[in-house]
């Protein structure tokens, strides 16, 4: 049975938008989107995915279904019936497996700095030796070695409080459901068959400066994805609604006003 987040932020009313945190932040990272979604008439949920943020782990391996089923059970338990579901990152992947498990809860999908095709066999020895490297030290390390590309250089050398709130939920993620999350994600499913089924809008979101998941990422899912919108936000890597708030909340609520 599906455990769903225990911690989760729920503001405003309306059409509801869904907010999956990517790797290994937390539901903290969207307090931006919240707030301005929450008063423009907007329902907004983000939960701690599971063995991040305030939910405890739950075993060895967390993968993409797992999430997604926590969703859906969160879903259940607030009685939203259907919501756009908007990912960054890992948060992208658990999206898509939850269009592929739940289709007809989906409204629409924003997918951000995110991918589709599945690890390659390097990939998952990479994620492999991270997990063991996280429980062995800790997540400083992750820290001190992911920060420089998470961020562009603009906000590196400009926005010192976004570097420090990147950097502090890293700091405070749990080393066992971080690395029960980079199992998972190793695990995941290639969802670039399922690109041209998505019947139903799709914004994609990149920072021109991500090297994580770089532009041709998100031009593919472009290209796959019937009808969908591409997005290419400026001095911003992987942390594009950190980063950039008020260009990726600018796109976010233009994409959103389709529904109304």
């Amino acid at each position: 049975m599906s455990k769903r987040p225990k911690a989760v932020d729920d503001a405003g009313s309306g059409s509801t938008v869904m907010l999956l945190h990517g790797y290994p932040f937390d539901r903290s990272m969207w307090r931006e989107q919240i707030g301005l979604l929450s008063s423009q008439g907007y329902r907004a949920i983000a939960p701690d995915l599971r063995g991040l943020g305030e939910t405890r782990p739950t075993g060895q391996v967390s993968t993409m279904g797992d999430m997604a089923r926590d969703v859906a059970a969160l879903m259940d338990e607030l009685k939203v019936d259907r919501a756009v579901i908007c990912g960054l990152s890992m948060g992208g992947y658990v999206a898509l497996e939850f269009f592929h498990l739940f289709p007809a809860r989906v409204s629409r999908l924003v997918l951000a700095g995110t991918r589709a095709p599945a690890d390659n066999e390097q990939e998952k020895l990479v994620r492999e030796q991270q997990a063991q490297r996280i429980l062995a030290e800790g997540m400083k390390g992750i820290a001190d070695a992911t920060l420089p590309k998470l961020l562009a250089p603009k906000t590196l050398n400009e926005k010192p409080r976004v570097v420090a709130q990147v950097r502090e939920m890293i700091l405070r993620a749990n080393p066992q459901g971080a690395a029960a999350a980079q199992r998972g994600m190793a695990m995941r499913r290639d969802y670039s068959r399922d690109l041209p089924g998505i019947g139903l809008g799709t914004l994609v979101i990149v920072g021109r400066a991500d090297s994580i998941r770089p532009v041709a990422d998100a031009e593919f899912m472009h290209r796959m994805v019937p009808n969908s919108r591409l997005k290419i936000i400026e001095d911003a890597a992987h942390m594009t609604n950190m980063e950039q708030p008020a260009v990726f909340n600018r796109a976010l609520v233009n994409f959103l006003g389709l529904i109304h």
